[in-house]
C-alpha cells in the first residue's frame, strides 16, 4: 500500500500499512487546542473515513502530551466577546445548534463518534479538557502508565464540553463521571484502567507502538464492514430502549452478510487454518441499511 504523509498546520497524517495515523501536531504548545485544529482534525478523520484503504485509524499526539486541553492564549470564543476570523469561519463551516455557534471540540468529538471504521488512541502524558473529551468516542485507548487525564472544564468556569457530558457517564459510569468532573483533578492511569476508561495501561515508551500493535490486529484479522458496522451498533445500542432495536437491526446484518464475500473468505480463512483477505472495504462497501450514528450526521 502506498504511504503517504500530510501535513497541515495543526494536524499531521499518514499511513502505516492500513493503519490510518492521525496526529496533533503542535507540540511546542502542548497540542492545545484552537479553531483550527478542530477544523483539521476533522478533515483529517473525514479523509480517513474515506479512504477505502484505511482499516483502522490510530489517533495520537506530537511531543511530550497528547493534549493539554483548549488554548488558553488564543481563548474561549464566546458571548460578549468578539471573534476571530478562524472562530468565524468555523460557524459559517460547521453552523449552530440550540441557537449558537456550536462547541468546536464537540464538532470533532461527534465526528470520531461517526467514524465507520475503528479509532485506537495513544495517550501520553497530559489529556485534559477537550484533551481527555476526544478520548470518549474512541473505541480501544491505550494509556501510558504517567499519563493523566483530566475533566478540568469546571476549574475553567464551563460545566462540560465535546459531547463529555453523554459520553463520559456511559464509559464509565454516573459515579465516576460526576467525582471526576466536579473536582476536576488529574487522573491517573490505573484508575483510568479500573474505571474502563483505559482499555490498557503500558509503559510510557510503549505507548504509540502498543496501540499501533492493536490497531494492526484489527486490521489484520477482522473484516473492515463487520467491524465498522459492529462500533456503530456498540455506540448506537447504549441509547436505545430495547434490546428488540439491536434485533431487528443485526437480523438485517447477519441477513445480509451470510451471502457476502467477507463470510465467505471469514469462513474458508478458519477451516484451512489461514489469516483471512477480506475483500469488503469502507466506505464502498458499508451498507446503507446500518443506521448512523449519531442520529444527526455530523460527516
Amino acid at each position: 500500500m502506498e504511504q503517504r504523509t500530510e501535513y497541515a498546520a495543526c494536524v499531521m497524517t499518514s499511513l502505516d500499512g492500513t493503519v490510518g495515523v492521525v496526529e496533533l501536531a503542535r507540540p511546542d504548545r502542548g497540542n492545545a487546542v484552537n479553531v483550527r485544529l478542530c477544523a483539521e482534525l476533522h478533515d483529517a478523520l473525514d479523509r480517513m473515513d474515506a479512504d477505502d484503504e484505511v482499516a483502522v485509524v490510530l489517533l495520537a499526539g506530537q511531543g511530550r502530551n497528547f493534549c493539554v486541553g483548549a488554548d488558553l492564549q488564543e481563548g474561549f470564543q464566546g458571548a460578549g466577546k468578539p471573534r476571530s476570523a478562524a472562530f468565524e469561519a468555523f460557524v459559517a463551516r460547521f453552523g449552530t445548534a440550540g441557537g449558537v455557534p456550536r462547541d468546536p471540540g464537540g464538532v470533532v468529538a461527534l465526528r470520531l463518534a461517526a467514524m465507520r471504521k475503528p479509532v485506537v488512541v495513544a495517550v501520553h502524558g497530559a489529556a485534559v479538557g477537550v484533551g481527555a473529551s476526544w478520548l470518549l468516542p474512541c473505541d480501544v485507548r491505550i494509556i501510558a502508565e504517567s499519563a493523566r487525564v483530566g475533566f478540568v472544564f469546571a476549574k475553567r468556569g464551563i460545566a462540560a464540553e465535546s459531547t463529555a457530558s453523554w459520553l463520559l457517564p456511559r464509559v464509565v459510569g454516573i459515579t465516576r463521571a460526576a467525582e471526576w468532573v466536579l473536582t476536576g483533578r488529574l487522573v491517573p492511569a490505573q484508575t483510568l484502567l479500573a474505571a474502563g476508561l483505559a482499555t490498557e495501561v503500558v509503559a510510557d515508551a510503549e505507548v504509540r507502538e502498543a496501540a499501533l500493535r492493536v490497531a494492526r490486529e484489527i486490521a489484520a484479522s477482522t473484516s473492515r464492514v463487520a467491524a465498522g458496522v459492529a462500533r456503530q451498533l456498540l455506540w448506537g445500542m447504549l441509547s436505545s430502549a430495547s434490546p428488540v432495536e439491536a434485533h431487528e437491526v443485526e437480523s438485517r446484518v447477519v441477513w445480509h452478510a451470510a451471502g457476502g464475500a467477507d463470510v465467505a473468505e471469514g469462513v474458508a480463512s478458519f477451516l484451512e487454518k489461514r489469516l483471512p483477505e477480506f475483500p469488503l472495504r469502507v466506505p464502498r462497501d458499508y451498507p446503507a441499511y446500518v443506521p448512523a450514528w449519531p442520529a444527526v450526521d455530523n460527516r
